[in-house]
């Protein structure tokens, strides 16, 4: 009888060891996880400042433009700005598809911002 409780009283520890570490690992990988997802957080504030902070250039540009009577649009300025944000981006390990992907959308916003400006 003493045999059958020492052996069930090792299996029960065994087992509580082994669901005590399977229980440890997913909480260490979901801290990694947590932590992880924080840092993205950050840099998406971050990321949605700094496009803030370019579009208020833009503002400034744009008023320039308006009273210059120089179009907001000029392609080959795009097309600069373009060319060294696709190098820029490699450099980074992004795709030249990704960062024109990304450069049409600030420019689509800016033009937006400088025509808004153009017709008042």
């Amino acid at each position: 009888m003493k045999y059958t409780i020492c052996c069930l009283a090792f299996a029960f520890l065994l087992c509580s060891v082994s669901i005590l570490k399977a229980q440890t690992t997913p909480v260490k990988a979901d801290q990694t996880l947590e932590v992880n997802r924080k840092k993205i957080d950050s840099l998406d504030k971050k990321l949605i400042e700094l496009l803030g902070e370019r579009e208020r250039v833009v503002r400034e540009i744009g008023i320039y433009k308006s009273k210059n009577n120089i179009p907001p649009l000029q392609p080959a300025r795009f097309q600069q700005v373009l060319n060294k944000n696709i190098e820029a981006g490699a450099k980074q390990g992004l795709s030249a598809d990704f960062v024109t992907e990304l450069m049409n959308a600030v420019h689509k916003e800016s033009l937006r911002i400088e025509e808004e400006l153009k017709n008042k």
